[in-house]
């Protein structure tokens, strides 16, 4: 990882860097589309095939099929495919917490304006989510849309339960995961989330331009795209479009290929080492530094995850002064903090040397 020769980098939350052979993996393919696919198996064939083989990547890791993986360019377009496509009316009920990203916010406000939607905010504890709150919130929703782990707090929450408690009021889930893949194990189907969002140039190391979102079977028939594209249909020369019938209508057309390649590419590596491997060894760090933080710690003690939030008295000018320092943390606006990105990468001397500087 090139990157880390030139500074300690623990903001992996923010956006990782690349390994060389995922870099160099959307390099070769470039090289390949461009050059010698023109005249050999084709350009339109050679991005085709690429892009039918991430799918395949991202649903081995998601634990689901092909069928129920849309690709997309980040996060936020697959959040945006869930809240365009439902068929609302005035006065239809979204539920969030109040430890959503700007993703999983803006999306319903944009939603109220356009269609008339109401939107509850639910209170955590520090991410946490009562749930006995969540029942009473989610009983006249239509859609609940939570993030784990929480990206302010990095707190893991029970997903499965909480889909069940929605599921049963009849109140759609999306969960917003882009904290989750490369950290941890994802397993939709035990999740039972109606719609799963994430991107792969976070935990899982790959290129900004690659995302993805799962969309379950029962999901797949509330959601209408609201766009349409030679890719989303069954026949593009035909004079009538029809939609194909799985995820994948959610895809337009001519897109950079090269992301994709290298998300196949850093999910087989981050396979290969093991997410059981990647979750303990960035427990064993994140209790060093959560041991050396002392009072300042924020997070939950038993977060789990590599996301770390810590009190300081000017969250922006402790992020300037380690930075000048070739340490490369953030600062949060919600709580108005600092956060800590500890994955597998890292060393405990990055932890020591971090502590020891603020």
């Amino acid at each position: 990882m090139p990157a880390l020769a030139d500074c300690c980098y623990l903001n992996t939350g923010a956006s990782g860097p690349s390994p060389r052979p995922v870099v160099e993996a959307a390099a070769e393919f470039e090289r390949h589309h461009q050059y010698r696919a023109p005249c050999a198996e084709g350009m339109y064939e050679t991005a085709a095939s690429a892009l039918a083989d991430t799918r395949g990547a991202v649903a081995g890791l998601l634990g689901t099929d092909p069928e129920n993986i849309a690709l997309t360019d980040s996060t936020v377009e697959g959040i945006n495919h869930v809240s365009t496509g439902i068929d609302w009316e005035a006065g239809d009920l979204v539920v969030r917490t109040d430890s959503e990203h700007a993703a999983g916010r803006f999306p319903w406000q944009r939603m109220a304006d356009l269609h008339g939607i109401e939107t509850e905010v639910l209170a955590t504890e520090r991410g946490r989510i009562d749930l006995d709150e969540l029942k009473s919130a989610v009983a006249d929703a239509r859609l609940l849309c939570v993030n784990s782990p929480t990206w302010n707090y990095g707190t893991r929450l029970p997903v499965a339960e909480i889909v069940e408690i929605a599921h049963d009021a009849d109140t759609l889930v999306l969960v917003d995961a882009v904290q989750a893949p490369g950290q941890h194990a994802v397993d939709v189907q035990s999740w039972g989330a109606d719609f799963v969002a994430a991107s792969g140039h976070k935990w899982l190391l790959g290129l900004w331009g690659a995302g993805f979102l799962y969309v379950s079977d029962d999901g797949l028939d509330v959601l209408e795209p609201s766009r349409i594209g030679y890719a989303s249909v069954t026949d593009y020369q035909s004079e009538q479009y029809e939609f194909h019938a799985d995820a994948r209508k959610f895809e337009l057309g001519t897109q950079s290929i090269a992301p994709y390649v290298a998300l196949e590419t850093a999910i087989e590596l981050i396979e290969s080492i093991g997410l059981e491997t990647i979750e303990q060894r960035i427990a064993r760090l994140t209790d060093r530094l959560k041991d050396g933080l002392g009072e300042r710690l924020l997070s939950p003690e038993d977060a789990r995850t590599g996301l770390v939030t810590f009190a300081a008295n000017e969250p922006e000018k402790l992020v300037e002064r380690l930075a000048a320092k070739g340490i490369q943390i953030r600062w949060l606006p919600d709580p108005y903090a600092c956060r800590v990105s500890v994955h597998a990468f890292n060393t405990a001397e990055d932890i020591d040397r971090l502590l020891e500087t603020i």
